[in-house]
This record gives structure tokens, sequence and C-alpha cells, in this order.
């Protein structure tokens, strides 16, 4: 069976021992002695102090937390519902090997001025953010200590609607900022399947790593994650409702590549830096 591994920070003194259940194999941390809190990690680590969980496994490193309440998520997504433009016609297509096939969600992008983002052999220009996707993208900012400048939105219509394999690894990202992924509406499985353990012509064995993302919570893929995991959101014929998927990435100006060595407030320079 596939493991799911999660580390849940807590500030206190802790210890991490193994726990079967359901078959999944899960880290578990308890406190050693209730009441004994540190004022350490999480504060320190982002800017807004969120229950994280930390995702790891070879050459993965994601952080995952619940950003917005139901409530405030539900708005959220229906606000969304009638503000997001979403591209129809060429643009609303994928060129792979030399054609085009459409794709099984609706896409858009936002961000700031002038921006594009090429993927799949298409050119997509930033729209200029709408009152909710700046409301959103500042609410991530502070939890994250990072500002990004771009949004890619994909809206899937229920279960059937899907995106395969793939890595964020486009040569307008910037490589040294973690891509934030904020989730609206239905909750839906997300793979990360090693680049290494893929297909039947796999060179080694690397067992996937599986979450569900929840209605309004929040998925921090650091670095350097997207250099060897590919992720997927598997088609689920049981999912009936739409999700709104909102990904937050940092596109390199042509100006330059922009602040992406930038510390969060927690990094001390160190020699290497």
């Amino acid at each position: 069976m596939d493991s799911f591994v999660t580390q849940t920070k807590k500030r206190s003194e802790r210890s991490i021992h193994w726990e079967k259940e359901h078959h999944c194999k899960k880290f578990k941390a308890c406190d050693e002695e209730e009441g004994e809190e540190e004022e350490t990690s999480i504060e320190e680590e982002f800017s807004h102090p969120l229950p994280w969980k930390k995702i790891e496994a070879e050459g993965l490193d994601c952080d995952y937390a619940q950003l917005f309440s139901k409530d405030e998520a539900d708005r959220l997504f229906k606000q969304l519902e009638e503000e997001v433009e979403y591209f129809t016609d060429e643009m609303a297509q994928v060129r792979v090997f030399g054609k085009l096939h459409s794709v099984p969600r609706k896409q858009a992008t936002y961000g700031d001025p002038g921006l594009m983002y090429t993927y799949s052999g298409v050119h997509h220009l930033a729209r200029p953010w709408t009152p909710t996707l700046e409301y959103i993208h500042g609410a991530v900012t502070k939890a994250t200590g990072r500002t990004f400048n771009f949004v890619l939105v994909n809206r899937y219509k229920d279960g059937s609607d899907h995106i395969g394999e793939h890595r964020d690894d486009e040569k307008d990202l910037d490589p040294g900022f973690p891509i934030a992924s904020v989730s609206l509406g239905a909750a839906r499985d997300f793979v990360f399947r090693h680049g290494e353990a893929r297909g039947r012509n796999a060179r080694r064995q690397v067992d996937p790593v599986r979450l569900e993302l929840a209605h309004g919570s929040l998925l921090l893929m650091n670095p350097p994650t997207n250099q060897h995991w590919y992720h997927s959101l598997p088609a689920r014929r049981r999912v009936l409702t739409p999700r709104i998927n909102l990904t937050f990435r940092h596109i390199i100006s042509p100006q330059g590549p922009g602040p992406s060595q930038r510390p969060r407030p927690s990094q001390k320079l160190g020699p290497s830096q």
C-alpha cells in the first residue's frame, strides 16, 4: 500500500512514533509533557502562524494547512464563480506532440501587469487581479511570508475533470520560489509520484505520496519538489461537485529573476548564503 507520510508541527517538546491505520503508514506527533510550550517553529517559519503539517519524502518538501474556515471558503468560492473569466477556443487547449487537445478543466491566468506564462505550447498573458483573487493572494502572502506575482486558476466541474502527471518546471517560473496551491470546493485526491518511479520502465520503486486537498486548504510545494516529483489530480467519478484550484507562482520578469533568494522571516544567512 502506498505511504502517506505527514508530520504535524507543534510548538512543544514532542516525540515521533509510527502508527499504522487503515493499512497506511503515518507520522504522528505527540506531546511528551503537556503544558510545556515553546514559542518557536511556526511563528518563526511563517509570518502568520497556522497549524502546518509537514509532508516529506525523498526530494519532496511540502507544507499543508487549513487557510480558510468553511464559511469563508464558501464565500470565496461563490465570488470566484462570479469574477473569473476562463479561456475559450484555442486558449482552452494544449499542444501535445504538435497537436492541440482540449483541456479537461477550465483555466484562467491573473497576475501583475505584463506577466506571461507559457506551458504546453500556449502563451497566457496575466489578466489584472480581481478583488477576490487579490484578497486570497494577500492571505497566502501573510501565511507563507512569500509574495507571488501570478496565479493559474483551474476549475474542475466535477470528478471527471482532472489533470495528468506533470511538473511545474517551465522556464518562466522562478525555481527558487515555492508554489502555493489553494483549494476551494470539492475535496479531491492529489498524488505525487517520483520521476524515477513512473511507468513500466521505472528505474526504481518509490512509493507515491497521496493526500486529499480540503475545501479552504493551502498546500505549499517547496523546492526541490518539482525537480524530482510529478503531481496529478486523478479523475474521481464519485465527486459530483465543482472545485476551484489557485496555484500562486512567481514568474520571472523580463527585468530579472526577482527576489527568489530572499530568505523567509525565519531564515538566518549562513556562510553558504
